[in-house]
């Protein structure tokens, strides 16, 4: 059976040669069965695991149609729009579609907070063929009048389920409220929870959907793994994981961003390079982080879930989780930065008694048993409370016994008699 090219699928030429010179030939799955469809002018429904090609498979069409328009969009407007729900996921879309694209002369501009509006607000004056977007910054801009949508005839929401988990609901809604109704729209997303289903209902029309994986499964090619830990034995483990020798490239993911920077400065007190990257750092201190990493400069990146599926690093080799995370559908995507692009990797978990009821509500979408158990899971013991659970007299509202005082009355200190060393009353000084 002969295998699709990219050539069959009518694309013009300055992205296929743009393609060959970064070494693509053979379309993924999804992308074999979104480019055709978006070509036709098909609204797409894409369900895909992150790491399998999706932003190829709406970026290719969409630089393909734009590539036929003639002239140049119109000052403060775009031609295509793609909301990403994080800074890194965005910065990651802008580069492959410079890689789709080059040589092409297609312009593409970066709305997104934690830098300064102005270099956003003078290119997009111009008018832009690609405006690439988190929904806060984007609606900040519509709102001052810096941005106008109405000219946008391509829409793509991806990973819109991370968006809505993120409280974007209400922002998108208002975004696609302001585009034109005439337009070709996608909506890509990892799991297909109601919500996003109801917002594609809403957003879509007559879609084809395209399923290259189940919802919520994992890469068949990353090889994962769960260790049964106590938590304060968790440093040393992680030491021993991140400077074994085949260790080369690893993200170790935190549930906290203070986590995220104690996990982080444990490692550099223990003599290993790492950086932590989280919501809470700026977005150039974010940046300066990730291509350290990228460069090699660092072998071990800390991070939370909100930049997970920002980051698309060749040559990750582990991921190691070393708190589960609070959703499990978040594991799939914090595995999948390894074993991408057909890749191999090794995710491995490290779980505390009192995680394991995470790491079951992960073991049964993931449909794998991590940690083999004799019985059922302990339940975590809760903390003890110690004095601070116990009800003290003082300040009791209207109770006047156990000594509370009555409402409306102040608490007066009680003065100890001032006694000798003798043990009776002082006398007063003569």
């Amino acid at each position: 059976m002969t295998k699709t090219t990219f050539q069959s699928f009518g694309l013009d030429q300055r992205l296929l040669n743009a393609l060959g010179r970064s070494g693509f030939t053979h379309p993924t799955p999804i992308q074999e069965l979104s480019i055709p469809a978006q070509l036709t002018g098909r609204d797409i429904l894409g369900v895909a695991q992150t790491g399998t090609g999706k932003t190829a498979a709406f970026g290719l069409p969409i630089l393909h149609h734009i590539l036929q328009m003639p002239g140049r969009p119109s000052p403060k407007s775009c031609r295509a729009l793609i909301l990403a729900p994080t800074r890194e996921l965005a910065v990651q879309i802008e580069d492959n579609f410079r890689e789709f694209s080059g040589g092409a002369g297609i312009t593409t501009c970066l709305v997104l907070g934690g830098v300064s509006r102005a270099g956003q607000i003078k290119k997009i004056s111009r008018g832009v063929d690609v405006l690439i977007a988190t929904p806060g910054r984007l609606e900040d801009l519509m709102n001052d009048k810096k941005i106008r949508l109405d000219e946008a005839r391509f829409v793509v929401l991806d990973e819109a389920d991370r968006m809505l988990d993120m409280g974007f609901v209400q922002p998108v809604k208002r975004i696609l409220a302001r585009l034109h109704p005439r337009r070709q729209s996608a909506l890509f997303s990892a799991t297909m929870p109601k919500e996003v289903r109801g917002l594609a209902e809403s957003f879509l029309k007559d879609p084809l959907r395209v399923e290259a994986t189940p919802p919520a499964t994992t890469v068949s090619k990353i090889e994962q793994r769960a260790e049964l830990i106590d938590g304060p034995l968790k440093r040393p483990r992680l030491l021993e994981l991140v400077t074994a020798p085949e260790v080369e490239r690893v993200i170790v993911f935190a549930r906290t961003k203070r986590g995220a920077d104690k996990v982080a400065k444990n490692l550099i007190t223990d003599g290993v390079e790492a950086e932590a990257i989280h919501g809470n750092k700026a977005q150039n201190a974010r940046q300066r982080a990730l291509n350290k990493f990228r460069q090699g400069y660092v072998k071990v990146l800390v991070a939370t879930d909100i930049v997970a599926r920002g980051i698309d690093v060749p040559g990750i080799t582990h991921v190691i989780n070393f708190d589960l995370p609070d959703e499990a559908d978040n594991y799939v995507h914090r595995i999948g930065r390894t074993g991408r692009n057909g890749a191999s990797g090794i995710a491995i978990t490290l779980c505390s008694p009192d995680e394991l009821k995470k790491l079951a509500a992960v073991e049964k979408i993931t449909r794998q048993v991590l940690i083999e158990r004799d019985g059922p899971d302990p339940k975590p013991k809760k903390p003890n409370k110690g004095w601070q659970g116990k009800r003290r007299g003082g300040g009791g509202g209207n109770r006047t016994r156990g000594g509370g005082n009555p409402a409306g009355h102040t608490n007066q200190k009680r003065r100890r008699p001032n006694r000798s060393k003798s043990g009776g009353p002082a006398r007063a000084a003569s």
